[in-house]
């Protein structure tokens, strides 16, 4: 294999990673930090593309169909944690029997709703066409989509570890009681976390469609690729998130080449490595 196959492979690697960080940055946010065995995250994924790619169809602006489809699914996402998620707030079982049936519906109703052939959005205008890179010319969106994933890996990081409310969030997160008897309305804050995290679910829905077309069935394999990430990275670390999204993508690009055969074992035989040796990820640790 010579050095250019090899760059390209590593770029699609990349580019596959930054689309499990959006996805993933979203579901460590809830699952990590709140607690919350939100297995309908993949889910929120599929509804976030399928409206993206109806409003792009429909205005043919893109910017728009991303806006569309990470406030309908935070509005969602809001909704659920408030009318039903609260009431099984704690309980593991009950947590993901729910939102497990949650994802069953969406996913129906997606099926319903916008039939069951593979869509792929249409590229827009400024990442349409190819870079060049030396000899090798590239899909410029991959590479847009890795910026952007850096741009919110750097956004996430800050607004966990030095703002108010991140520092709010990981009080909560340690002492929930402490946290509540100095007066922070830790349910609101924890409801605004939850919606953020499934807008951020919308929003990847919409840049993934880009990527890999999107189809009934979605939902189940980037929720199996983000939890690997999560596990590996670390509940609740947003710089777990990026490393374990970095270290799958490349693994998966290039399984998928040398050794098809085994593409999901060496996915998945990673995360059982870190579950025997350092249960918490690469970066977590114990609530």
């Amino acid at each position: 294999m010579d050095f250019e196959v090899l760059l390209v492979h590593s770029l699609n690697g990349l580019s596959y990673g930054a689309l499990l960080f959006l996805v993933a940055s979203g579901f460590t946010l809830i699952f990590g930090l709140l607690r919350i065995v939100n297995l309908a995250h993949g889910a929120f994924y599929l509804l976030g593309a399928y409206l993206g790619l109806a409003t792009v169809a429909a205005t043919g602006n893109f910017l728009f169909g991303v806006l569309v489809a990470a406030f309908v699914v935070s509005g969602l996402g809001l909704s659920l944690e408030r009318s039903l998620l609260k009431r099984v707030r704690g309980k593991e079982l009950p947590e993901v029997l729910l939102t497990i049936g949650i994802a069953f519906v969406i996913a129906d109703l997606c099926l319903a709703i916008f039939g069951g052939d593979p869509q792929s959005m249409v590229t827009p205008s400024a990442l349409s066409g190819a870079v060049g890179l030396g000899s090798l010319t590239y899909p410029r969106y991959r590479l847009g989509l890795v910026l952007v994933a850096v741009l919110i890996a750097v956004a996430l990081y800050l607004l966990q570890r030095h703002t108010k409310i991140g520092a709010i969030v990981r009080a909560g997160v340690d002492d929930r009681e402490m946290a509540a008897a100095m007066g922070i309305n830790i349910d609101r804050v924890f409801t605004g976390m939850f919606a953020f995290g499934a807008a951020l679910a919308g929003f990847a829905g919409v840049i993934g469609a880009g990527l890999l077309p999107v189809r009934p069935g979605v939902d189940i394999e980037i929720l199996l690729f983000a939890l690997v990430v999560v596990i590996i990275g670390g509940l609740g670390s947003v710089k777990g998130a990026a490393v374990g999204s970095v270290l799958i993508g490349l693994i998966d690009a290039y399984s998928k080449v040398w050794v098809p055969e085994f593409s999901y074992f060496t996915v998945f035989a990673p995360m059982a490595l870190v579950l025997v040796f350092r249960p918490v990820g690469l970066f977590g640790r114990t609530a």
